[in-house]
C-alpha cells in the first residue's frame, strides 16, 4: 500500500502544494466563511463539517477522489502519493475534504498523514 500524504491549505495564505492530486474547492463548492455562526470556525468544528458535507457535490467528490487515490496506488509508482485539498481561506472547505478522504483511505488499508497548513490563519476577510 501507498503511504498517502494530505495537506489541506488556502490559496490565499501562499502557494499550493506540490500535489499528484489537487482538489480546488474554491469555486465549485459553497464557502461556509459566508455563515457569520461559523465563520471564525473551522474544519474541525461540527457545524462546519455539517454544512461541507451538506453542500450538494462533496461526497460524490470523495467517493471520486478515493477511487483516483486508488488507481495512482496500484500504478508502478506507489511509494508516496500526495494530494492537495484546497480553498481560499484553509480552514473550512479544505479541512473538512481533508479529514474525511483521510478517514476513507485509512479504512482501504492505507497509511495516511494529514497536515492542515492554514488551519491557524487569521479569517480571511472579503
Amino acid at each position: 500500500m501507498a503511504t498517502i500524504e494530505i495537506i489541506s491549505f488556502g490559496y490565499l495564505h501562499a502557494p499550493a502544494p506540490q500535489a499528484d492530486i489537487t482538489l480546488d474547492l474554491r469555486r465549485a463548492f459553497r464557502d461556509p466563511h459566508v455563515d457569520p455562526r461559523i465563520k471564525q470556525k473551522t474544519g474541525r468544528d461540527r457545524t462546519v463539517q455539517q454544512a461541507v458535507l451538506h453542500t450538494s457535490g462533496i461526497r460524490a467528490l470523495l467517493k471520486a477522489t478515493t477511487r483516483q487515490t486508488q488507481a495512482y496506488a496500484a500504478g508502478p509508482q506507489t511509494d508516496r502519493i500526495v494530494i492537495g485539498s484546497g480553498c481560499a481561506g484553509g480552514r473550512h472547505r479544505s479541512v473538512v475534504v481533508a479529514d474525511r478522504l483521510a478517514r476513507r483511505l485509512r479504512r482501504r488499508g492505507h497509511t495516511v498523514t494529514v497536515t492542515h497548513r492554514d488551519i491557524d490563519q487569521p479569517v480571511i476577510q472579503p
